[in-house]
């Protein structure tokens, strides 16, 4: 390692400490901060070359005003790890990073990644996009790996916003299997979940083609098909009959799908882009209408071509 760089990874959930694993199994230095731990951030952060944010979109903001409280510096890469939208604003992670720190370079990683996976050293790919070419193959160098292989990608919006859109199809599609509905439903309401994501994406300014990469198909492939996947679990156990109290009392971390489903509803009302998994999704979760009657609504919209952005 002839350039180590110093990384702080801010959030010690089960996504932030894979990542930990992945960077100092290539010999940087890391530093994981957790705001239940005893460390300073103050501490933690000095001398930090690179600051990657894994915390859960509700935690985002609050972060962000400790680390604007401490000196930094202009070279320090962020690095946003974080699948979600703020409710208030429908803003993206990186785009609230950016407007806090908008002289330092920002940089989203998103992929088909379920940590539990990545702990287990199996192999996995991912993507980093960033405006700054150079912040990009910065953060590529840092993870990459034989068992983590990362591209870079210039559309950071596309990128972060397929990671965070298939998580409301990730619901759908645990839903389809929670009912039983077989395989030929769920490879239709994923690949109509897509063509959601692309509709959704183009209105908010991102590049269409992004959405057929890995932070999105490769996202959405991962996550609508295994029970790792939080928001598939939420689904799934929707599908199988329980409530979405219930399901939450006992579920394992943040399924990112729930609040980032209310956000795009605000978003659709705004901006008239048609969401009709999306809206089936959010009232359901809402308790308005069974899991069955979601399905129903889907199945008797009207007839149209496949393709109509």
């Amino acid at each position: 390692m002839t350039n180590p760089k110093s990384v702080v990874i801010l959030g010690a959930g089960a996504w932030g400490s894979a990542l930990a694993t992945v960077a100092t199994a290539n010999d940087h230095p890391v530093r994981l901060w957790s705001r239940r731990g005893s460390e300073t951030l103050a501490a933690v952060l000095e001398g930090a070359d690179i600051i990657l944010s894994a915390v859960s979109m509700k935690g985002v903001r609050d972060v962000i005003s400790q680390v604007q409280s401490l000196p930094f510096s202009q070279e320090i890469i962020f690095v946003t790890a974080t699948k979600g939208l703020d409710l208030q604003t429908t803003c993206t992670p990186s785009q609230i990073w950016q407007e806090a720190f908008p002289k330092n370079p920002v940089v989203v990683l998103s992929g088909p990644n379920l940590s539990q996976e990545i702990q287990q050293e199996l192999p996995a790919a991912t993507v980093v996009a960033s405006s700054i070419t150079s912040a990009a193959e910065v953060v590529q160098l840092v993870f990459s790996s034989n068992r983590f292989r990362v591209y870079t990608n210039a559309d950071p919006l596309g990128v972060e916003l397929g990671g965070t859109l298939k998580n409301v199809i990730a619901i759908a599609a645990g839903v389809c299997d929670g009912l039983q509905l077989g395989t030929n439903a769920k490879a239709a309401l994923v690949t109509r979940g897509l063509t959601e994501m692309v509709r959704i994406g183009i209105h908010w300014g991102a590049k269409p083609e992004t959405f057929y990469g890995l932070s999105g198909l490769g996202d959405l492939l991962a996550t609508c098909n295994s029970p790792l996947s939080r928001n598939y679990q939420v689904g799934y156990q929707l599908g199988c009959g329980k409530t979405l109290t219930e399901i939450l009392a006992h579920l394992q971390g943040t399924a990112e799908g729930i609040n980032t489903t209310e956000v795009l509803m605000v978003r659709s009302k705004q901006q008239n882009i048609s969401m009709p998994i999306t809206e089936q999704v959010y009232r359901l979760l809402q308790g308005e209408i069974t899991s069955r009657q979601a399905l129903e609504e889907l199945m008797l919209r009207d007839i149209k071509p496949e393709y109509n952005y």
